[in-house]
Parts: structure tokens; sequence; C-alpha cells
């Protein structure tokens, strides 16, 4: 029996082999081809970071590139952790919407309607409309000089550091112009703790 068998697991092996080492081939082409540009984008200061690219479920390529820290002169690995900076925007702004869904939150309400406690002179102006789209007028707070080297850093509740930092005098009429503000981020996420119960740090979390 067993030697009756071989020959069809010989060809079945065969099959496979013709099947799958083409799919293998392919696999490392792309992984070498992701692996020469990541590295002349590395090589002209275009790119410093982790990369991890699937095709069909499937990692084909994990790589990384310059220092996690150049201060300290970390290599940058794939396992290495990351800072999220704006990403977070576009999650805060759909738990927001998601708010706005289940009635919780008026997207034409001001900002004083939600949090009491902020100055009423700014918070009585501003609706959750202008902070969802940069046209609030609040000052960001990445604007304040010497803000990256001195505060950047350091830890603070939500609360903390809007009091501090993200609560300056209007630049413009809410509403009449888009400026890129990142205290609206710290805004909304305040506004969103608040509903659900739950303050985190903000910074150094």
């Amino acid at each position: 029996m067993r030697t009756q068998s071989t020959p069809k697991y010989l060809l079945l092996a065969s099959l496979l082999a013709v099947f799958l080492l083409p799919s293998l081939a392919l696999a490392q082409d792309h992984a070498a081809k992701i692996q020469e540009m990541l590295a002349l984008a590395h090589k002209y200061r275009q790119f410093n970071g982790s990369a991890l690219v699937a095709e069909n479920g499937k990692v084909v390529y994990e790589g990384a590139f310059g220092m996690a820290n150049m201060e300290w002169n970390i290599p940058n690995t794939p396992d290495t952790k990351f800072r999220l900076g704006s990403i977070t925007k576009q999650f805060t702004a759909t738990l927001i919407l998601q708010l706005v869904e289940q009635g919780k939150i008026n997207l034409n309400g001001k900002l004083s309607d939600y949090l009491p406690d902020y100055r009423k002179d700014v918070g009585e102006k501003v609706t959750i409309h202008n902070l969802l789209t940069h046209t609030s007028g609040i000052p960001s707070y990445t604007s304040q000089p010497g803000f990256f080297e001195n505060v950047s850093r350091n830890p603070y509740k939500v609360e903390e550091f809007v009091k501090k930092y993200a609560s300056g005098d209007l630049e413009f009429e809410p509403g009449s112009k888009f400026e890129y503000d990142n205290s609206g981020l710290c805004l909304k996420t305040l506004r969103k703790t608040f509903l659900f119960g739950q303050t985190k740090d903000f910074l150094g979390s």
C-alpha cells in the first residue's frame, strides 16, 4: 500500500510546489521592493520609523529605520512604540459624532453648555462644530513659545492641561476662518471623558 501511494504523494507535493513557490517568490519580491523604497526614503531623511505591510491578512514585510530617540541614540525596531500625535483626532471626532447620534451632544451647542467650568466669555461663543472643524478661534497650545521644549514631556490631567494651556483669548471670531488647532482636541477629549465619566492622563500616557 505504501509503495502504491507514494506516487500520489509525490504528485501532490509537486502540485503544491507549482502553486506555492510563485506566491512565496512574489511575497519575497514585494518585501524586497518595500525594503528598497523605505531605505531610499530614509537615506533622504523622508522616513524615520517602523513599517509593517500585510497582504490578504499575512505579513509580507516588517522593518524599522532610524532612531526612536535621537537624544539617547536608541534605534527604532519593529516593536517600537510611538506617540500617536494627531491620529487621535479622527477617533475623538468619531466618538463625539456617536454622542451626537445618541442625543448627548448637539453640534450647534455651546462649549459652556457642556463644560460649565470653562471660561464663559469664550465658551459661550464656541460651538462643538467649531471645535471639530478647527474654526473655534481658540489659540492652539502648540503655538505657544517654548511649549515643546518646556511642557510637552510633562504629564497632565486633561482638566489641568485645558485650564493652563487651552483657555486663551480668542484669536478670531468663531466660525469666521479655519486655523488648525490642537487645543480643540483637548476640549473635545475633556467633553468626551466628562460624558463617559472617565478622565485619563492627556500628556505622558
